[in-house]
């Protein structure tokens, strides 16, 4: 007997080889099957007689069957099967090509339904390759009403998957309905398994867009109900308490070799009051590519160090960690604050920490050994620790972490935040979170997606940072552009080459890497030191070659979007964008923010097809230096599924929802809030649901 969690093989007719492509759609049982969602429809309301049809119009037509057969054509190589439907008004031409296999399902006499788009030959009017099926006491699938259109896989057809979704649709009365018939009648929702009927096989129009509004609820009210989750589960710890020493952080900004600008002072200001309680905080601080979140975090670091107690700072690379090192260690100088970084092979620690040794010893060395940094984090000698995942390791133990820190938080899946957090001695107490992102989200997006986050945005730019010069270069100047390269770079700067592939692909026509790589150090810089990176290399290789270009080793870095976050090249310029249109502004302004990090003018170069859509984003790209109005303006024009990617860890994957539906987000939050407040341990479907729909939420 099938339910719900039967696997997709166990339904009738199904053998192995289409449960194998099924799986490859991530359906793995007639539950998936039900939540497979069509992504568009064919309308096929109309069935049009013969004798009115027009040319351009997508119809269904449905007749008797008055001739067929299939006739061999050699010019083309092919086989063409060749049927007439008659209707009370008239005849139809129908032709298929290379399906000889029709003519053994159909015959002269069957009733037939057909539809597609009317075409025109010499001869008159016609179908080609229309969606068939014969007409039988059963209503129609593919051909009448509006049909459901799916992504799919090789060798799997939608005629295949529509027969599927039909043969189990029935089991959509199985899927219990977490809502309520209070709810479901104040916000205007129809029950959940109808809407999973609707969605396949909707009756009009009316009962689609009822069965669309329903799921693309739940995706917003799952995703906000979780947030609610793990706020309350946050909330029932304690942690401790941080001393707010305004003398000492006065002084810390006072000798800043720059002025801090308003939105750090307001951040900072907000962190630190956050601190004081026993609450933990667990707060999200956005900022620009460059907005200065590093010094804003060190203030808070510079209190909890202060107050005796540590500070976990967790960096998604080693390039990455090794530079936060450098830079803290430098805040720190004048502080009497130890520091250390720990990676996978790299064990270091700052000059305050070895001036504390020498008094005990001679060694001057900053390195230490696996054993030492261990023993240093544990006795509680390091008060700052960065590292990479190497730090999550069930080894190191904290004497007292108060603060754990993670850059660029959508790196982190919340089960490696949760391991970070549980690094202290008394479970019941934990530290404090702070969660960084350069990745400008609009503040709408980021309440709804990192609701249980309290939210900081640094959205001032340092006076001292000069604006990127952003030009959209036509193609015809493309070798003005290779020359403006030469001279940055005979200067002594560096560029960087993005490309949206790392292997060429004909049928995309879009640059890759790999071919990107071979032009340039070939035929247009074969004097200059060139070198490529993407995500298929192994994690040492791309490491090391970010550190020669770091070095200067390397005058121009051709990659993929892996460059997108993170490292520091002060030396670098140029940031060459090859297939721009590929990318939505966002994307496009983390990558113009690579360059631009030290004291001279940096440009971002988009080189890109002729085509007006791509030329107007681009332009809005080229005249504006403002990250979270591009994010804006990028959610608007494409969604966040685009915008930010879906493989980004604790992101939600909306499959119908639409974050810019402003008044579906907030009804979508008020029931979550509702049912966190009537007890949401009294209901377990939202739970279980929670757990099987949203395992990024789970921990």
């Amino acid at each position: 007997m099938l339910n719900l969690n039967s696997a997709v093989e166990n339904i009738n007719k199904i053998g192995k080889a289409t449960a194998k492509k099924l799986q490859k759609l991530g359906i793995n049982n007639v539950h998936d099957l039900l939540y497979y969602y069509p992504f568009r429809y064919n309308d096929y309301t109309a069935t049009v007689p013969i004798a009115k049809l027009e040319v351009g119009a997508n119809v269904n037509v449905q007749g008797e069957i008055e001739f067929i057969q299939n006739k061999r054509s050699f010019a083309r190589r092919m086989t063409i099967t060749e049927c007439f439907v008659r209707d009370e008004t008239g005849s139809l031409k129908i032709i298929w090509f290379n399906q000889p296999f029709i003519t053994r399902s159909l015959k002269t006499g069957d009733k037939l339904s057909v539809s597609g788009r009317i075409d025109q030959d010499f001869a008159g009017i016609l179908m080609s390759s229309p969606e068939y099926e014969k007409i039988t006491a059963y209503e129609a699938t593919h051909t009448k009403g509006l049909v459901p259109v799916y992504n799919l896989t090789g060798g799997l057809t939608n005629k295949q998957l529509r027969f599927l979704i039909k043969s189990i649709i029935c089991m959509a009365t199985q899927e219990p309905d977490f809502l309520s018939p209070a709810i479901l009648k104040k916000y205007d929702l129809i029950v959940l398994s109808q809407s999973l009927h609707d969605i396949h096989f909707p009756a009009d129009s009316t009962k689609l867009a009822q069965a669309k509004r329903r799921l693309q609820f739940n995706e917003l009210f799952l995703t906000q109900l979780a947030n609610e989750i793990r706020k309350s589960e946050i909330k029932s710890h304690v942690a401790m308490p941080i001393i707010f020493y305004e003398k000492e952080t006065k002084k810390f900004v006072d000798n800043l070799p720059f002025t801090l600008t308003g939105a750090q002072k307001k951040a900072a200001w907000e962190i630190l009051r956050d601190l004081e309680r026993e609450e933990p905080m667990s707060r999200l601080l956005e900022g620009d590519v460059g907005s200065g979140k590093t010094v804003t975090v060190a203030m808070a670091a510079l209190n909890v160090a202060l107050n005796k107690k540590q500070i976990a700072l967790l960096a998604p690379t080693e390039i990455l960690a090794t530079q936060h090192f450098a830079t803290i260690s430098d805040l720190f100088k004048n502080n009497q604050i130890t520091v250390g970084l720990f990676t996978r092979s790299r064990r270091q620690v700052n000059d305050v920490y070895i001036k504390s040794l020498t008094s005990q010893s001679d060694d001057n060395n900053s390195f230490l050994t696996k054993k030492e940094m261990l023993k240093a984090v544990k006795d509680g000698s390091l008060e700052v620790i960065i590292g990479t995942h190497a730090m999550l390791q069930e080894a190191v133990e904290f004497k007292n972490l108060a603060l754990a820190v993670i850059d660029e938080q959508h790196r982190f899946g919340v089960e490696q935040r949760k391991k970070l957090r549980e690094k202290t001695k008394d479970q019941n107490v934990i530290p404090h979170l702070l969660s960084m992102t350069a990745t400008p989200i609009p503040r709408s997006l980021a309440q709804t997606v990192y609701g249980d986050l309290d939210l900081s945005i640094i959205n001032q730019m340092p006076k001292n940072r000069k604006p990127i010069k952003t030009y959209v270069v036509p193609e015809q100047k493309r070798l003005g552009a290779y020359e403006f390269v030469k001279k940055e770079i005979s200067q002594g700067r560096q560029a960087f080459v993005v490309c949206p592939l790392i292997t060429e692909s004909d049928k995309l026509g879009v640059k890759s890497v790999e071919q990107e790589y071979k032009k340039l150090s070939q035929d247009i810089f074969p004097n200059l030191e060139i070198a490529y990176l993407h995500g298929k290399m192994k994690t040492t290789d791309k490491e090391k070659i970010m550190q020669q270009f770091l070095d200067n080793k390397i005058n121009i870095l051709i990659s993929t979007s892996v460059i997108e976050v993170g490292v520091d090249v002060p030396n670098a310029t140029l940031m060459i964008l090859e297939g721009a249109e590929r990318f939505g502004m966002a994307q496009l302004h983390q990558f113009r923010g690579r360059v631009g990090r030290g004291h001279f003018q940096s440009y971002c170069l988009l080189f890109s097809s002729n085509d007006d859509k791509t030329a107007h984003r681009l332009k809005i790209f080229a005249t504006n230096n403002d990250g979270f109005k591009l994010a804006e303006e990028d959610l608007k024009m494409r969604g966040p599924g685009e915008v930010y990617g879906t493989a980004q860890k604790g992101f939600p994957e909306f499959k119908l929802a639409s974050l810019n539906d402003r008044i579906m987000v907030k009804q979508a939050g008020e029931v979550a809030r509702l049912i966190m407040e009537s007890g949401i341990d009294n209901q377990p479907l939202l739970l279980n649901r929670i757990k099987k729909e949203l395992n990024w939420i789970a921990g």
